[in-house]
């Protein structure tokens, strides 16, 4: 099952071509509920401790979840897990890359945890659109976003390649420390990325 998370921060409406089909669960963390919203979509819950949402905001009919201010995972984190134990295996969370870095940072890790788990995931607002890929390959079609870049946390990500690019690849290393797989173009339809040993943020990206 998919799950649509629509978290705080700013997104471009214009550029987000995710939206609810069929039975799709549609979750609302705090001032995500906004986003939902401004994309027109009525969500099935709306979570969150709401310190950034008004009371007065938030229509009568509206299911929600209400936790303390104070706890030890975020919003985005609970709207997750909340989501997995609903089912839902396929995750697109919408927002959260703009803003507070502290925020941006902790919603990538989200990626790389739900990777582990088996989760297949992407988080964008717009302007830019994330997967985390570990030891395994995607495809990616051209889209609305210009640029392609290759991010690796860590120390090493071997027998990286891309095709259908600009900048092809073929068995290269990225290192933590020394990133150069940025600003790529797809060329083709679409575009194969591989990595065969560590982990890659899988970044497309368009300019304000």
């Amino acid at each position: 099952m998919r799950a649509l998370i629509y978290i705080g921060g700013g997104i471009d409406p214009t550029n987000i071509t995710e939206h609810p089909k069929g039975d799709d669960l549609t979750i609302a963390a705090d001032a995500g509920f906004r986003n939902a919203q401004a994309l027109g979509v009525k969500v099935d819950l709306l979570l969150g401790d709401f310190d950034s949402l008004g009371e007065n905001e938030i229509p009568k009919d509206t299911e929600r979840m209400s936790v303390p201010a104070e706890k030890d995972f975020t919003d985005t984190q609970l709207a997750v897990e909340t989501a997995i134990r609903k089912g839902a295996d396929d995750l697109v969370i919408i927002g959260g890359l703009d803003g507070r870095l502290d925020h941006t940072l902790s919603n990538l890790a989200i990626l790389e945890d739900l990777s582990g788990k088996g989760v297949f995931a992407t988080i964008t607002n717009g302007q830019n659109r994330v997967r985390y890929l570990n030891s395994t390959s995607t495809l990616i079609p051209r889209s609305g976003y210009r640029y392609l870049s290759l991010l690796t946390l860590s120390e090493k990500a071997k027998g990286v390649s891309v095709e259908g690019c600009k900048y092809p690849l073929k068995n290269a290393t990225l290192q933590r420390n020394f990133q150069y797989a940025v600003s790529n173009e797809i060329t083709g339809n679409c575009a194969l990325i591989s990595v065969r040993k560590g982990g890659i943020y899988v970044i497309e990206s368009k300019d304000r």
